[in-house]
């Protein structure tokens, strides 16, 4: 299976209106996800903080960013995910598979959506905001994670 490659930083833009207009976005610290399995049709939240890679089945579920536009524009969560599935026990020695690696966004989750026959992953919000430094003016510079 080939991963995913995310959007272009260009249709980030487009589709996230702070980002095309320059202001900020709120920065967060956990994405809140939610997470189906297929095979037995069970629904469940997954709660996915930064840098910390999360199980969801066989699925490793890493989250770069949690980004949201601020209260004045509409509302708009994207994350940044890189999603692996790993290899089952009895063959350990083999190396995980890469499926994902971009931004996915809570308003459109067919858009840049996972590819698997067993799982699907969205996005549903953020949460924990990031309290900025106090140097900070208020935002972030609104370069995303790279994808390659």
């Amino acid at each position: 299976m080939r991963a995913r490659r995310a959007l272009p930083l260009a249709a980030l833009g487009l589709l996230w209106p702070a980002l095309a207009h320059g202001e900020a976005v709120l920065e967060h610290g956990v994405a809140v996800l939610q997470g189906l399995d297929k095979v037995t049709a069970r629904v469940s939240p997954v709660r996915a903080p930064l840098d910390q890679p999360i199980r969801f089945g066989r699925l490793e579920i890493m989250v770069r960013a949690c980004r949201e536009t601020p209260p004045t524009e509409p509302p708009e969560s994207a994350a940044f995910l890189e999603i692996r599935e790993l290899p089952p026990k009895s063959e350990a020695a083999r190396a995980p598979v890469e499926l994902f690696s971009g931004w996915m966004f809570a308003s459109s989750p067919a858009l840049n959506a996972l590819e698997h026959p067993v799982y699907d992953l969205w996005v549903l919000d953020c949460e924990a905001p990031v309290e900025l430094s106090a140097g900070a003016q208020g935002g972030t510079d609104g370069t995303a994670p790279r994808s390659e």
